[in-house]
């Protein structure tokens, strides 16, 4: 089973070591940084659940980090925890406009932390749950409409065909046989397809090149 991982921001050298080794040793994948900057660098190659981050650092320090982490796609929905020895109602109001999720006041309390921890990262889970059933959702919605689109082609396309087939025997012209062979059984692919798209109920994917995949209909 993949470990949880967490981001751990502290310029302070004794207070990183601890954390570190505290989360390590209940079973955390944990990356550290000592300012705001070098986590953001981090961030590039490693997606935390959780990050963790000291409000006053050197560079950049927790709130910009947040603030950045927060606007970005890709990253807004990791849990942050700020860590701060500001108490007042004042500056918790502030973190939390800049998009923090939670806060600890210095020092921090052990089981506190690790309860905090355990929290966000279920928070994290449910809003992936909920982002790929939203995609799911989209994906199928998608589907349909594509083919409902595709069917009312198909349709004209079909009568047309019966016309011209009809045309040609009433006029005994002969040779399109296979052309007109060709032309129905492509027909009936797309009709095939078209009832693929309206009937999925649960989007797959499968590889298709080596770096795009496509959506799996039979």
């Amino acid at each position: 089973m993949e470990k949880n991982k967490v981001l751990i921001v502290e310029d302070e050298k004794d207070t990183l070591f601890i954390l570190d080794k505290l989360l390590s040793k209940n079973d955390y994948a944990v990356t550290t940084a000592s300012n705001g900057q070098e986590a953001l660098n981090l961030l590039n190659e490693f997606l935390p659940d959780v990050i963790i981050a000291d409000w006053t650092m050197p560079v950049m320090d927790g709130l910009e980090l947040c603030k950045i982490v927060k606007k970005d796609e890709k990253l807004k929905h990791i849990y942050f925890i700020i860590l701060t020895a500001r108490a007042s109602l004042k500056d918790r109001v502030t973190g939390l406009d800049i998009g923090a999720d939670d806060f600890l006041v210095k020092p921090v309390q052990n089981q506190e932390l690790l309860a905090r921890i355990r929290s966000g990262i279920r928070i994290h889970n449910l809003q992936n749950e909920l982002r790929n059933i939203e995609h799911d959702r989209a994906i199928i919605e998608l589907a349909c409409t594509i083919g409902h689109k595709i069917n009312n082609p198909l349709s004209s396309l079909l009568v047309s065909v019966k016309n011209i087939e009809e045309e040609l025997k009433s006029s005994g012209k002969q040779g399109f046989e296979d052309d007109l062979l060709v032309i129905n059984q492509s027909i009936e692919r797309i009709k095939i397809l078209a009832n693929n798209l309206t009937n999925l109920k649960n989007p797959e994917t499968i590889d298709y090149t080596s770096d795009s995949k496509m959506i799996k209909l039979d």
